[in-house]
């Protein structure tokens, strides 16, 4: 009898220690071997490819060392990235598990970047005109862009496949430099940069001249272009759209300069454009080229290098926008419907570079 009751109590000593054991709380999941490789592209494209591995990992985060980039976060522990300067930089990832626990690692990266010279070749045009005064200029001297003029805008435009960043802005030996390149940023597979004058510098009627060279390739949608100081208030295209200079890149595209107006009519978007070719295979983005509008109270005249190739009359009511103030917008765009997406013939990194704008009246 006493053999049966010390039975019983083993197993009653079993069914409670499982019952403990059911109720003790699931262990939590910590992140354990994370491990970081880089591959850095040998061709100068400044090209880099980052990959982590982490036990009980769901996400990363990494961070390349530029100082100002937003970090970049990964489900799979993959990202790329395209330098814009030669340097070494310092890679940060943290991994974080479902129970957000996480762990870090850093490691330092040598990059060499391949920049091509800039080559002043090109067109160029004057600084007077006779019976016109210069009143206003960004020459693009200094280190940095000049923000009493411009304003940096930032985030995803559109339907196209760029994210907008300060980063890809620059400015030196008298030139401003868009760069566009791979970087995977808020579900965007490229970065570039738009920039602004608006609430800084706007324009109503005159001469205006920009010099600039093209990015080149497939995918890519540089513009030098205005839109109406009402554009906050009124929207698009009701404020107006003046295209000073609009092309797309690759398969020959890329030779044609676009210059369009956009505005409202009976509440629909209606535009009127025209378009100028270069000769004997060349491509805007060979060399520097002026591009231009006239604008008076009465038409808009399109100019590359001093060859009027588009007028618009605007003295009809619906024109009216054209009669306001105007502000500029510089950007590269990548892909879109017009422009198409980049394709394996698209070299990145692609940069728009401006030697000057200025404005006569």
């Amino acid at each position: 009898m006493k053999i049966f009751s010390t039975f019983l109590s083993i197993i009653a000593l079993v069914i409670m220690l499982d019952g403990c054991k059911e109720d003790e709380p699931p262990k939590k999941l910590t992140v354990d071997n994370l491990v970081v490789e880089t591959t850095i592209s040998t061709n100068g494209s400044g090209l880099v490819t980052i990959k982590a591995t982490a036990d009980n990992a769901v996400k990363f985060v990494f961070n390349y060392g530029e100082g100002l980039d937003e970090p970049f976060n990964s489900t799979n522990g993959t990202t790329t990235h395209t330098y814009l300067t030669s340097g070494t930089y310092t890679v940060k990832v943290q991994a974080i598990s479902a129970d957000n626990f996480s762990a870090d690692k850093s490691q330092s990266i040598s990059v060499v970047v391949n920049e091509l010279p800039i080559s002043p070749v090109g067109y160029s045009t004057p600084t007077t005109y006779a019976g016109m005064n210069l009143v206003w200029q960004d020459e693009f001297t200094g280190d940095q862009l000049n923000t009493a003029f411009w304003n940096y805008e930032f985030g995803p435009f559109n339907n196209e496949l760029q994210y907008y960043k300060q980063e890809n802005t620059s400015v030196h030996d008298g030139y401003l430099i868009i760069k566009a390149k791979i970087e995977k940023v808020d579900n965007k597979i490229y970065t570039s940069s738009r920039l602004t004058t608006q609430n800084k510098k706007t324009f109503k009627y005159g001469r205006i001249d920009i010099r600039a060279m093209m990015p080149k390739g497939k995918g890519l949608f540089p513009a030098l272009w205005m839109l109406g100081s009402t554009f906050s208030t009124l929207g698009w295209p009701k404020c107006g759209e003046l295209d000073i200079m609009e092309t797309i890149g690759g398969g020959g595209r890329d030779s044609v300069a676009y210059g369009t107006a956009h505005w409202e009519f009976n509440g629909q978007h209606v535009s009127y454009g025209g378009k100028k070719g270069l000769q004997n295979g060349q491509v805007l983005g060979d060399e520097f080229h002026v591009y231009s509008i006239v604008w008076t109270a009465t038409e808009i005249k399109w100019y590359i290098d001093d060859i009027k190739y588009h007028t618009i009359d605007i003295t009809p009511a619906d024109l009216v926008p054209f009669t306001k103030e105007f502000f500029f917008i510089f950007n590269v765009a990548v892909g879109g419907e017009w422009a198409g997406s980049p394709d394996a013939t698209t070299v990145f990194p692609q940069r728009m570079v401006v030697d000057y704008v200025r404005v006569f009246q």
